[in-house]
């Protein structure tokens, strides 16, 4: 269940956008949300409190336009390097759930371009929702989880339940791509079928899908052919907890599943932990 919510805030408000759309639905109607503004360290005193200035209106916007129960929300006006202080933050909070923006930026260009979202994703352990620049933030009726046998692909399905079952009329959309059997239809299809049993608990419309090829690329069009609000994929923490502090250039760079995803896909994103 998600009670606490970390909201990294940069003055475009797309992230206030999917926050609102997050909190009508009623399991997350009373989650605690930390809204947050980083503001780099500057050269000079001067530019530095110009900077704190500029962060605090934005913050001050943000929480506004949030239009929440004052009790819900706490406003942190931070100074430091953003890609560490949202995770320190997060941490502190011990957040259920991180809300960033993202510029969409793939593979080197992220790290030439120091994307802070990509940082992030790379360094914490705690699920996150990405919403790109040019994102079309929706009200939430209708997700998409990437199924497989992992235990993280569980846990996205086990969220995205969480999160339908209270909504009228909602559907999941259960999507394996490259299943181990690429004869089976997608009812027969053992991971989909028992996801799909698990939808039916809580009478929450699915349809089930199946398709073959690389697999960024197939869950990028089914979300985007399905229309998702919402697409949730499972993100395995791989890295020891000794290496956190390293860059994994492998995943910065983009060789993952779920790099991919959060570059290409045309809904916002959420990656399980």
């Amino acid at each position: 269940m998600i009670q606490k919510i970390l909201v990294a805030v940069a003055g475009r408000g797309l992230c206030e956008e999917m926050l609102k759309m997050l909190m009508e639905i009623p399991s997350i109607q009373k989650a605690s949300v930390t809204v947050l503004h980083v503001v780099p360290s500057q050269v000079t005193a001067d530019a530095m409190a110009s900077k704190l200035e500029e962060g605090g209106k934005i913050l001050a916007e943000a929480i506004a336009s949030l239009k929440l129960d004052p009790s819900q929300v706490t406003a942190r006006l931070k100074q430091g390097d953003p890609k560490t202080t949202v995770c320190e933050i997060a941490d502190e909070i011990n957040a259920d759930l991180i809300i960033m923006g993202s510029r969409g930026l793939g593979r080197l260009q992220s790290i030439l371009e120091n994307s802070v979202s990509q940082y992030v994703f790379q360094l914490t352990s705690r699920p996150m929702l990405l919403v790109k620049d040019d994102t079309y933030v929706k009200r939430i009726n209708r997700i998409m989880v990437a199924i497989d046998n992992s235990e993280s692909a569980k846990q996205s399905l086990n969220l995205a339940l969480s999160l339908l079952r209270e909504i009228k009329g909602s559907e999941i959309i259960l999507a394996h791509v490259n299943p181990p059997d690429p004869k089976a239809t997608a009812e027969s299809d053992p991971a989909l079928s028992a996801a799909a049993a698990e939808a039916k608990k809580y009478g929450i419309k699915y349809r089930c899908i199946t398709a073959a090829g690389k697999a960024g690329e197939e869950i990028c069009r089914i979300a985007e052919e399905a229309n998702a609000d919402l697409l949730l994929l499972g993100s395995p923490d791989r890295r020891p907890s000794i290496a956190k502090s390293f860059v994994d250039l492998d995943r910065l760079l983009g060789n993952s599943l779920s790099d991919y995803v959060r570059v290409y896909a045309t809904c916002p994103v959420l990656l399980a932990r």
